[in-house]
């Protein structure tokens, strides 16, 4: 393989926070694209660094970030759905001239090792139900849907996150 997983580096983490906000909204992630509060959140990769563990996919020639992950655990700020003994991740992102290297792949199966070594018993995460392609990488890692924890991230709208599990 060609990829290195490892941790975001401080010097990346601008870089990182505006790759990640780009990804989603090329791939009309956003419900309301530029002016989507979500964006503000999605750049702030200093702050994912800061409370979750922030890996990315590295060019193992060049160094270059192809993509990024935050892994949290229950209790930690970025774990939204992680229940006691379940890991969770989030704005996994891929930048598109990158993609169908298995940059995504290496970056969940580093979440499902980091889930793991942590002893924990499964990984949750939330999708949105148009990202088809990530549902069937997801399917190939043995993460199955569970529908009892779908879940909506703005009360009042029609937003609706679909939850998936892996058992470790």
């Amino acid at each position: 393989m060609d990829i290195t997983i490892r941790h975001a580096r401080d010097e990346e983490l601008d870089r990182i926070g505006e790759l990640t906000a780009q990804v989603y909204l090329a791939d009309g992630l956003l419900d309301f694209g530029n002016s989507d509060p979500y964006l503000a959140t999605l750049r702030d990769a200093r702050r994912r660094a800061t409370e979750a563990e922030l890996l990315v996919a590295a060019d193992a020639a060049s160094d270059e970030v192809l993509g990024s992950v935050a892994f949290a655990v229950h209790g930690e700020a970025y774990a939204d759905l992680a229940r006691p003994g379940e890991g969770e991740f989030r704005m996994l992102a891929v930048r598109p001239a990158s993609r169908r290297r298995g940059a995504a792949e290496a970056l969940v199966r580093a979440c499902l090792d980091r889930a793991r070594e942590r002893g924990l018993e499964r990984v949750v995460i939330s999708s949105q139900q148009s990202m088809t392609a990530a549902h069937r990488l997801y399917g190939r890692l043995g993460f199955v849907r569970a529908p009892e924890r779908d879940w909506s991230p703005l009360a009042g709208t029609d937003m609706m996150l679909w939850a998936f599990t892996v058992e470790l």
